[in-house]
């Protein structure tokens, strides 16, 4: 075996893992491997803030499949990940953190950027590993990698500072020898009992989910759907799940989501549920629509036992690789039973549920809104219509307008949606179109975010004309927290508490840092900058002015309620002294 040090070790395993970039702001603690990069073949990505790298890497494991990986200073620049670590962990993402740590002599003397980062990042891992000694360090990476893949999420590696030196003997091995690859099918004898489950439906729904997409088959579910007649909702956020122009496609469900889908969904007697974990949150009651039955046998597919009837009972679970599984399904399916045959009165059911809706929503965009101010939903049509037409990958945050994009967003190719999903954070959209970008340089990439995200997202324009990232950022200036706002509404009489924002014009400095700025008011031009800015292949923000009068519903009305108000000091807020003629928005 050659000698070789920790640093060197290290590097090679991620030369072996195929890994082409890190992300992240240099620091010392690791700056013997950091002089390793170039040389390796490994280009440093160096953002402005840490949050940053960790959005785009997850955004990067998302499209390409491969594991991002991300690295700081000790200390502060660790713990400045903690946002977009649990924003992977919950979105499924395998990540490498490689965390730098105070030098092992050193430990529990409260020094110069000191923390125990081991400990943060356990509960929004997969797994937090330490390295325990400097020749154990190309081996640790190993098992983060193994981990990272196998329980889909990311992984942190500790390391002390001084173990990037000294001498190892070290063999390199393939990731073959070391992590087994992914697939399989789980136990055949479960699909007995779901193609029996399907094959006596009357009125079965497929819910299409992100394990479709990681695993390349939306082809087979498309086919399982013709064959069973059955119409395809795609899970919340996930709207890339299935092709918008397929006349089974139904939109999505969730929050803001299609009532098309929930309102056939509703009506089911048998769903199957691929390559999802039906989340809690993506499965609530939404427009006052309780459309996930209760009486449905569900046939459900996710690769992660623990996802298996987790927030729904289950006819029957099946723990398998979305791909595999489906195309097992789909042989005994066809085997078992006739298809469907005359597929055209499910078609016509979902082209009018789907004409109703559209409709619908329409007919909102055309509301009346302030001079001088855009509906949120017209430009939302506009941003829409334009990232279909062009197979664009699109971002987006959480907040009032974010959400609301996931009545517009269609796709008919996967891996073009990337949102911040349930960890709900705002500051994702941009960094993730950033990481995006990354993983495909010759796509259009635009991101959808609100001016409140946008405050925590601008600083990172530099970066895209560094790299010359041309990302399209879309940033909605309705002056406002709106979603919060539509809370202050409902529950608190008007009264508003830190939910404006002011800004003098982000086109402007979009421009001051290097970007070329929009800023637009009408349909017709925000089209002509979405455009231009395509075109023109630079990174772009394109401000668009819109009405903060014009909110969505609550994310949940369950989750609040009116005030009790118990000091005589605070009785005239109290619940009983709602005036509702304040309900003007």
């Amino acid at each position: 075996m050659p000698t070789m040090t920790p640093s060197e070790a290290m590097t090679e395993v991620l030369v072996q893992e195929g890994v082409n970039h890190i992300s992240g702001i240099l620091g010392s603690a690791f700056m013997d491997m950091l002089d390793l990069l170039p040389a390796a073949g490994i280009d440093f990505i160096s953002v402005r803030h840490e949050q940053t790298a960790g959005h785009m890497e997850d955004a990067y494991a998302r499209i390409t499949g491969r594991a991002g990986v991300v690295i700081g200073q000790n200390g502060p620049g660790i713990t400045n990940y903690v946002t977009a670590v649990a924003t992977a962990n919950m979105a499924h993402t395998p990540m490498i953190v490689l965390s730098p740590s105070a030098g092992s002599i050193s430990v529990g003397w409260d020094g110069f950027q000191e923390c125990d980062t081991w400990n943060l990042f356990k509960p929004i891992t997969k797994a937090s590993l330490r390295v325990p000694h400097p020749k154990r360090a190309a081996d640790i990476l190993r098992t983060a990698f193994r981990i990272a893949y196998a329980e889909r999420g990311p992984v942190l590696v500790d390391i002390p500072r001084d173990y990037f030196y000294g001498e190892l003997d070290e063999e390199i091995l393939h990731p073959s020898q070391y992590r087994a690859a992914p697939g399989g099918i789980g136990n055949p004898e479960q699909f007995s009992a779901a193609v029996a489950v399907l094959k006596n439906a009357k009125n079965p729904v497929i819910v299409s989910g992100r394990g479709v997409v990681d695993s390349g088959c939306i082809d087979t579910v498309k086919a399982i759907a013709e064959y069973l007649g059955a119409p395809v909702a795609c899970t919340y956020l996930h709207n890339d799940a299935f092709p918008c122009e397929h006349p089974l496609w139904t939109g999505p469900i969730g929050y803001m989501g299609s009532k098309a889908a929930m309102r056939i969904l509703a009506k089911s007697d048998v769903i199957l549920a691929v390559g999802t974990r039906l989340s809690y949150f993506g499965t609530l009651p939404q427009y006052d629509i309780n459309y996930f039955p209760k009486t449905a046998k569900i046939v459900q597919i996710d690769i992660n036992p623990r996802h298996i009837a987790k927030t729904h009972p289950v006819s029957v679970g099946l723990c398998a690789d979305a791909k595999d599984a489906c195309e097992e399904l789909f042989k005994r399916l066809k085997a078992s039973m006739p298809a469907v045959g005359d597929l055209q009165p499910v078609y016509t059911l979902v082209k009018a549920e789907l004409a109703d809706w559209h409709k619908e929503i329409a007919a909102i965009a055309e509301e009346p809104v302030e001079e001088g101010r855009m509906h949120p939903r017209k430009a939302l049509e506009v941003v829409g219509a334009f990232i279909t037409r062009h197979n664009a990958i699109a971002t987006t945050d959480i907040g009032n307008t974010s959400s609301t994009a996931n009545s517009y967003l269609r796709f008919n190719a996967p891996k073009r949606h990337i949102s911040t999903l349930t960890f709900g954070n705002t500051g994702f959209a941009y960094q993730a179109a950033l990481g995006a970008q990354i993983a495909c340089p010759d796509d259009v990439t635009v991101a959808i975010v609100g001016d409140g995200a946008w405050g925590m997202s601008l600083f990172e324009v530099p970066t895209a004309c560094q790299y010359n990232l041309p990302v399209i950022a879309t940033v909605y200036n309705n002056g406002a927290w709106c979603a919060e706002k539509k809370n202050q509404i409902d529950f608190y009489n008007n009264r508003f508490v830190g939910a404006d924002i002011w800004s003098k014009s982000y086109a402007s400095i979009a421009e001051a840092m290097g970007a070329d700025g929009y800023r637009v008011a009408t349909p017709a031009d925000l089209a002509d900058a979405l455009e231009t800015a395509r075109k023109n292949r630079r990174p772009a923000v394109i401000e668009i002015m819109t009405d903060g009068n014009r909110l969505a519903p609550p994310f949940r009305r369950d989750a609040l309620a009116l005030p009790t108000r118990l000091l005589p000091k605070y009785a005239h807020l109290d619940k009983s002294n709602f005036n509702k003629a304040k309900y003007t928005l």
